[in-house]
């Protein structure tokens, strides 16, 4: 069973730019950066961010806003501050070296037990399980598991019997894993019929003897997402345009953004804030995260003078909150250079553009 799916792995396997020199940082990033991406996304992220951190010890050393800009368009930012966290703490507690211990590498930030599964059996060829998306519907159809895939005792389950499997069987864990994973992107894939005829585990499928191939996994409905109004201003002084380091307010706490209010304010009263100035309404836009959705609401307002309308500016914003901790008027090529701005805040042409 397992020989068939590492032959297979080996004679498919897509090109991936760490699997050429599967180092365990470089197993490490890879894995951070798949998590809720495409692999077709990771490509070019990965090969920048590795140019501007081949080493460990270069993530650990590198200032934050360094490390957000090349991180950006990535999105979910934590995964990036987490992995510095685990890159210092790695520096300072273990030489440098990426320890090979489950029990140690579950202690790092933002490394959970697929993320170590996937270090140790990758990197070290120890017998360790992964099971992301992927593999949980795979095994759920061959084994003709009913057991919910979003409930973490199943995925607890399944690591256990993996582990179990790999601890007996002459198998390279890492080939054996990445071959689970991809048979779930290539052939055992989601949202439709899977491709059981280019499947080297066809004969052995339940799923497929019973008829249930589209019928498993089974999946819990996800929790609906909470909508959220936003008022957002692009907001520029002549040639610059301010931009605020968010602080508790929301998901994107610790980034930069451009400044705005709940719910959705009136151009009426953004005149009134900014008299002399002139506003602009642009295309409202949406915003999916992992747990809820911003429906925001646009305004273009130029200035000749922020500092004598951001007491007013600021207050219709944040009320009693008053000013934030931290902004500034960034020109074009220090905003394309500097500052990681996330997704939520490129929907809108900026400083005249067309895209």
């Amino acid at each position: 069973m397992g020989a068939a799916l590492v032959g297979w792995f080996e004679k498919n396997k897509r090109t991936m730019a760490w699997r050429d020199d599967p180092s365990p940082y470089h197993v490490w990033v890879s894995e951070i950066m798949l998590q809720q991406t495409r692999v077709e996304t990771v490509h070019s992220y990965y090969a920048r961010f590795m140019k501007a951190f081949p080493t460990l010890q270069s993530l650990a050393d590198a200032g934050e806003e360094v490390l957000l800009k090349q991180w950006e368009g990535l999105g979910y930012y934590s995964r990036a501050r987490n992995l510095q966290k685990a890159a210092k703490t790695v520096v300072s507690e273990y030489g440098g070296v990426v320890p090979d211990s489950f029990e140690k590498l579950v202690k790092l930030p933002g490394i959970g037990s697929y993320t170590a599964g996937a270090i140790l059996s990758i990197a070290f060829h120890k017998p360790f399980p992964v099971a992301d998306g992927n593999v949980l519907r795979v095994l759920s159809r061959v084994l003709g598991r009913t057991d919910d895939v979003r409930d973490e005792k199943t995925k607890e389950r399944f690591e256990k019997e993996l582990k179990a499997y790999l601890d007996r069987v002459a198998l390279d864990p890492g080939e054996f894993n990445q071959g689970l994973m991809e048979l779930g992107a290539l052939v055992c894939i989601p949202n439709g019929r899977p491709k059981c005829t280019e499947c080297p585990w066809n004969a052995l499928c339940e799923a497929k003897r019973r008829g249930l191939e589209e019928a498993l996994p089974v999946i819990s409905p996800k929790a609906e997402k909470k909508v959220e109004e936003k008022t957002v201003l692009l907001l520029y002084e002549g040639e610059k345009l301010l931009v605020e380091k968010r602080s508790g307010r929301d998901v994107l706490n610790g980034l930069y953004g451009f400044p705005s209010a709940e719910g959705e304010l009136s151009q009426n009263r953004l005149s009134e804030a900014v008299s002399g100035g002139t506003v602009k309404k642009l295309p409202d836009q949406r915003h999916v995260f992992t747990h809820k959705v911003w429906n925001m609401h646009c305004y273009e307002v130029k200035v000749e003078n922020f500092g004598a309308v951001s007491g007013r500016v600021f207050g219709l914003l944040y009320g009693t909150e008053g000013t934030p901790a931290s902004y500034r008027l960034v020109g074009k090529k220090e905003l394309e250079e500097e500052i990681a701005l996330p997704a939520a805040f490129r929907k809108w042409p900026l400083f005249g553009s067309e895209t």
